[in-house]
């Protein structure tokens, strides 16, 4: 289905006031000077690895660890690779984007590269 202009122009609206709000919202709802609330920062400290957990947690969903070569299977080794990567360039950088992204990396490479 093509959109018209008019829709298009409806549709770019409203994602650009969608982005404003959610840029915004923090500054209005948190003001300089008003303390953040504790439950707040608390969020803030756990919501990172929350996150990566759940991200390894969807990784491995669907990984079948018990098929053979023979059948095409890669036992999960892509999948374990990306894992190992991510953990290794987490653990020397701490830098959580870079770690994804190297784990991403050598996964696909794997994925659509070797196996």
């Amino acid at each position: 289905m093509i959109m018209t202009a008019a829709q298009a122009v409806i549709t770019v609206a409203i994602v650009v006031a969608g982005t404003i709000f959610t840029r915004f919202i923090s500054y209005l709802a948190f003001p300089e000077g008003k303390q953040i609330p504790s439950f707040i920062l608390y969020l803030g400290k756990v919501l990172g690895p929350a996150v990566f957990g759940l991200l390894v947690v969807y990784c491995f969903r669907n990984t079948d660890f018990l098929t053979s070569f023979a059948d095409g299977g890669a036992h999960g080794l892509p999948e374990l690779a990306g894992l190992l990567m991510t953990s290794v360039i987490f653990c020397r950088t701490r830098s959580m984007m870079l770690a994804m992204a190297a784990g991403t990396a050598i996964y696909m490479f794997l994925v659509q590269g070797v196996f």
